[in-house]
């Protein structure tokens, strides 16, 4: 008997019910990235956001993307990264494949005020690196104060 079987089956019917879901709600063909289709697979790179001194830094992993094949674009508040990954030719019969290719984009808000002239990006080695100078700015908290009726404890 083999215990494994059962989890690999459960977890490939939540797949296929997940994709059947998004296919209908937003006529997407898989949100996962599951990397079993036909190349079409959507995919999203994982990123970070963090500050280094007064900069605010975007990194994204993106391994086995040509700096060619990446767009970043800026809208107002909002910092654009999008391209594909392309995958091996149709031609090849693969023998396994997890690594999912195609599309991808993702959007992250960005402090009001950002010049695109002023952000720098960098890819090496896999990891798109995005660079906002100077728009951190340390935000402290503020006490609010709350109004209503003043409560006495119960006297027994």
């Amino acid at each position: 008997m083999r215990p494994m079987r059962g989890l690999w089956e459960l977890n490939r019917e939540f797949e296929r019910m997940f994709n059947e879901l998004a296919g209908s709600l937003f006529g997407a063909r898989s949100l996962l990235s599951s990397g079993r289709g036909t190349g079409e697979d959507v995919w999203v790179p994982a990123l970070e956001m963090y500050a280094r001194g007064a900069d605010l830094v975007i990194r994204a992993d993106l391994p086995g993307v040509r700096i060619d094949d990446v767009d970043i674009t800026l809208e107002g508040e909002t910092l654009t990264i999008s391209g594909v990954r392309k995958g091996a030719p149709e031609e090849v019969s693969h023998y396994l494949r997890e690594v999912p290719y195609g599309a991808f984009r993702r959007s992250v808000a960005v402090p009001e005020g950002v010049e695109a002239d002023d952000v720098k990006a960098h890819l090496e080695d896999g990891v798109l690196e995005i660079v906002l100078p100077g728009v951190v700015r340390e935000a402290q908290p503020k006490r609010i104060a709350i109004e209503g009726a003043a409560t006495e404890p119960a006297q027994s």
